[in-house]
């Protein structure tokens, strides 16, 4: 199993995710991932093992009578040509043998070649970008079919004149239009560090153990004398509220932290946010980690805090682990506008 579907497995079942929105859905050598308003994207590559990285991105908005746009970029990484990304443009699209004109630096292509793409991936064909200096760069169309017909399913495209795959009379009318985006309001925090006393330190590292399943958080311990071993961080939110942190586990290219939000005095009861977290940063809880070593894939995920809780604001993958660093596009399935509050807040947090 590709190592973003277990990243993005982890990121969504951790204890404060809910059902996660938009669609993530992967066939062979391609990828689609839309969003809570609709959006999608799909992404293809080269086929699987290739050692010429290249990638196609597809988007389309929700809606009635929205195109499909595409871009193309070239992985500069493991280029078995030599050749680096900017030197592989302008690329010339060939299809089935035949010249459809050359992509700019930029990567964008024109409609006429969108068009003709998108008849390509539809049928079993040869598709091949060729760079300046003669380097072929061939994309698979393994499992296009599959992800652009789930893309014309995911926006009720079925049947219409409009739909990529399955095409028909229904009335484009009928399409449903885009969701709007979810606002998250940040309220103004007080996110002063805060320090505890041994004591108080002893009594929350207890309330937190206690509280999380067997060996969830392996790295959060007490030492043999019966004394905390974990550093914990905390600082002020709102509310009344807290956000505690410690370090949780470490894999070979992937560590993560546990958050809860406490209340500002014992009893803390403490409520999980994640155990997969990197950092905290104005109310914000972002988590980030590689699919595999080479860092080629990565998933995030961010926790915005609402003055009541922390909300998923965002989620992502990078697509598939085809070569290119960082990853070869955004692929988000939770999108929202968070409103933060600049005004400062009191010195009790609220």
């Amino acid at each position: 199993m590709p190592g973003w579907i277990v990243l993005m497995a982890a990121l969504a079942s951790s204890p404060s995710a809910t059902t996660r929105p938009g669609v993530h859905f992967e066939h062979h050598d391609w990828l689609l991932a839309c969003d809570n308003t609709g959006t999608c994207r799909a992404a293809g590559y080269q086929p699987g093992g290739g050692d010429l990285p290249v990638s196609v991105l597809l988007t389309r908005h929700a809606g009635p009578g929205q195109t499909v746009t595409a871009e193309v970029q070239i992985g500069d990484a493991w280029d078995a040509s030599g050749e680096s990304a900017q030197e592989a443009f302008p690329l010339t699209l060939r299809i089935d043998g035949g010249d459809l004109g050359t992509v700019a630096a930029d990567g964008a292509l024109s409609s006429p070649q969108t068009a003709a793409l998108l008849g390509a991936l539809a049928r079993d064909t040869r598709i091949e970008w060729i760079a300046p200096g003669g380097t072929v760069y061939p994309l698979s169309d393994h499992g296009a079919a599959a992800v652009l017909l789930k893309m014309d399913e995911a926006q009720g495209r079925l049947g219409t004149p409009g739909a990529l795959m399955r095409k028909g009379t229904r009335d484009e009318s009928q399409v449903p239009a885009a969701r709007p985006m979810p606002v998250i309001d940040l309220p103004a925090l007080d996110d002063a560090g805060i320090a505890l006393s041994p004591d108080e330190h002893t009594a929350l590292l207890r309330e937190l153990e206690a509280q999380l399943e067997p060996d969830a958080c392996p790295s959060l311990s007490f030492g043999n004398d019966g004394n905390p071993v974990s550093d914990l961080s905390i600082s002020g939110l709102s509310n009344g509220k807290r956000l505690v942190s410690a370090h949780c586990w470490l894999a070979a290219y992937n560590s993560g932290s546990a958050f809860w939000v406490i209340n500002a005095e014992a009893p803390y009861r403490p409520v999980l946010v994640t155990t997969d977290g990197n950092e905290y940063y104005r109310g914000r809880i972002e988590a980030g980690h590689k699919g595999r070593g080479v860092g080629d894939c990565w998933g995030s995920r961010t926790w915005t805090w609402n003055g009541e809780t922390f909300v998923g604001s965002h989620e992502q993958t990078t697509g598939l682990c085809r070569g290119f660093p960082g990853g070869a596009w955004p692929l988000p399935t939770l999108v929202s506008e968070v409103r933060e509050d600049a005004s400062p807040a009191g010195s009790d947090g609220r």
